[in-house]
């Protein structure tokens, strides 16, 4: 075993219910403001700024390139927060400056400027590098600080479990609220255009008041001396936390199915199922399913090991894409889809978050050095880089199946239909039962090695367990 030299945690007793809250409602305004960017921010340049073939060609292209690009330098800003000590610890400084630059990158990538063309083409590159940067500065303080809250792995599910469910109601809010609100703001201002603007300018103003909560109400409780983590040795730390590199290779594979399945969504609804209309009611159910299967999960895990959750997980997003091949236009079997798909996902997707958690202890077990930030640099570094694979399928869908220049669903031949039932759904299947047998094979972090782990790191340092 690794002898860590990092100081030893020291862990004060938590006010629990202020920790859970303040941390999960910090992330309600920011799924708002990240989902109407990563799952409609195409369908608004297409429908709403209606860009041509060939120019949304070259926005797939510098999506896919910049956000791969993103994701390779979110470990050198885990780097940088991990070396950052102040007053008010190394995460709040971030997490605040981040969101506030954030904001006004939102703002500015929905406010129209006049600029139409290959001109909006490339003025759209600068815009949305910033809003990249911005959102990586703020999402890797915020979900490394989870680590610091505490190192008992039943309370960090528990944080956990608030953090997403409060994150999926602001994500299916958007989804559920993003037709009707538009259509209802197109109509008091008299343009799409400006519509998009007002929501976006609202969804700012409530991410960063939710984020405030965040500020005020958590509190680092599990900290080590202060040590620097050389850039040099940044890539060392992820590369030889090989629990770390399995979960990045294995949720890049998971995220990317269920990225590209969510942004086809709306497409989905118009030009295929027919009824743009039903895509709210969709929504809702989904929503309410995820919540429901991330309420659940505290109660599961007393009779389930997380490998069999994970397990039933990914059996049951696999029946929901059966399900949603075999639908049709019935709206029924769609629901049931849904529902079979996004209970699945919500426990997978909280995994995630307590696999990269995890993976905190067993590098500092391994490595002698706890690098919260760094390790969780991969949690938005999965998101991006499954961003950029979904943004490269969905383009490359919506051009060959010919949906880029259709106005309703009239407009999409049965070749086009197959094309984008084959991207929504065949290829997710694929990558999601992929990515369960990577973890199968390699993810060797279960309850009783994690507790062996803590053990060890007591009884070399005297550390306590938070409860």
């Amino acid at each position: 075993m690794a002898t860590p030299s990092a100081g030893t945690p020291t862990i004060r007793w938590p006010d629990v219910t202020r920790t859970r809250w303040g941390f999960g409602l910090g992330t309600l305004g920011r799924d708002m403001v990240a989902a109407l960017v990563s799952m409609y921010l195409m369908f608004y340049l297409t429908d709403v700024l209606d860009v041509s073939g060939a120019q949304l060609a070259v926005i797939t292209v510098i999506l896919v390139v910049m956000r791969v690009f993103d994701a390779v330098n979110d470990p050198v800003m885990g780097v940088i927060v991990d070396n950052t000590h102040t007053r008010y610890g190394k995460f709040k400084p971030w997490i605040f400056w981040g969101g506030l630059l954030w904001g006004i990158a939102t703002l500015v990538l929905f406010f129209d400027t006049g600029v139409h063309g290959w001109g909006y083409v490339i003025l759209f590159t600068v815009l949305y590098l910033v809003w990249e940067i911005a959102f990586t500065i703020n999402d890797i303080a915020y979900w490394s600080m989870l680590p610091s809250l505490t190192i008992d792995q039943k309370e960090r599910e528990r944080i956990a479990v608030v953090a997403r469910i409060c994150a999926n109601v602001g994500l299916f809010s958007m989804a559920v609220g993003l037709v009707p609100i538009t259509a209802w703001l197109t109509d008091v201002f008299g343009s799409a255009r400006t519509a998009w603007f007002v929501l976006a300018a609202g969804l700012v103003v409530i991410m960063l008041l939710f984020q405030l909560l965040t500020l005020f109400l958590t509190r680092e409780r599990v900290t080590t001396k202060p040590e620097t983590t050389p850039l040099r040795e940044l890539f060392q730390v992820i590369y030889r936390n090989d629990q770390l590199m399995w979960v990045t290779l294995a949720m890049v594979a998971y995220m990317s199915g269920y990225i590209i399945t969510t942004s086809f969504g709306l497409y989905y609804f118009k030009y295929i199922f027919g009824d743009e209309g039903a895509y709210p009611i969709f929504a809702a159910i989904l929503g309410i399913t995820q919540i429901v299967a991330l309420a659940a999960f505290p109660l599961v895990s007393k009779f389930l090991k997380r490998r069999q959750i994970h397990l039933v997980a990914t059996i049951l997003c696999l029946i929901g894409y059966v399900f949603f091949l075999l639908s049709g236009t019935s709206l029924a079997l769609v629901a049931v889809a849904g529902i079979f798909l996004f209970t699945g996902q919500g426990a997978v997707q909280l995994l995630m978050v307590m696999f990269i958690a995890d993976s905190v202890e067993y590098g500092h077990w391994k490595l002698g050095r706890r690098n919260e930030s760094v390790t969780f640099s991969l949690q938005p570094f999965i998101y991006k880089l499954s961003n950029a694979v979904a943004s490269g399928v969905v383009g490359a869908t919506l051009i060959l199946s010919g949906i880029d220049v259709a106005v309703s669903a009239d407009d999409v031949t049965d070749r086009g239909a197959f094309i984008l039932r084959v991207s929504m759904m065949v290829l997710p299947m694929v990558l999601m039962a992929l990515s369960y047998l990577v973890l199968r094979a390699k993810y060797k972090l279960d309850e009783e090695f994690y507790a062996a782990l803590i053990k060890d790191l007591e009884d070399r340092h005297g550390a306590k367990t938070a409860h």
